[in-house]
């Protein structure tokens, strides 16, 4: 019951966020590109400037909490959810897309459920190290040790 509780709550905290298009500050943007190889920067780009936020957040929190971070796992972090972008889904969509259970969902309601593994593809394409695509595709294949971390700095 807890977790469901702690889940429900950062849902909300993220869907208030998601509210204001605001660009990440210029220093976060930097320092996230700075994380990135060049071709992980074009994905970075893709996402939107609320995922970009929500994305440095969470790297930063996983930065701190996984201290001996490699630039690869730095990358997952950063990309964990650039797949949601392949479903199109703005605002509200996704908090339907979120309510409706996987199984229900076609079209890009499905895609966005999918994101880890579009994601995971998107990274593999753009030449990504494999603990990236390991992180970002959250399928059990990452470093143990860090994709805990991963979990745990997304869900505050």
């Amino acid at each position: 019951m807890g977790g469901s509780l702690a889940h429900a709550a950062h849902l909300g905290r993220r869907f208030v966020g998601s509210l204001s298009s605001r660009p990440p500050d210029a220093a976060d943007e930097r320092w996230a590109q700075d994380q990135l190889l060049p071709d992980e920067v074009e994905l970075w780009r893709t996402m939107s400037n609320q995922d970009r936020r929500h994305a440095i957040e969470v790297a930063q929190r996983f930065a701190v909490r996984r201290t001996s971070a490699t630039r690869a796992e730095m990358a997952g972090a950063l990309l964990h959810d650039v797949g949601k972008v392949d479903s199109g889904l703005g605002t509200l969509s996704r908090v339907a897309a979120t309510l409706v259970p996987e199984r229900w969902c076609r079209g890009r309601y499905a895609r966005y459920h999918q994101h880890e593994a579009i994601g995971a593809a998107w990274c593999r394409d753009a030449g990504s190290d494999p603990v990236t695509v390991a992180l970002v595709a959250d399928d059990g294949s990452a470093p143990p040790e860090a994709q805990a971390a991963l979990h745990d700095a997304d869900e505050i």
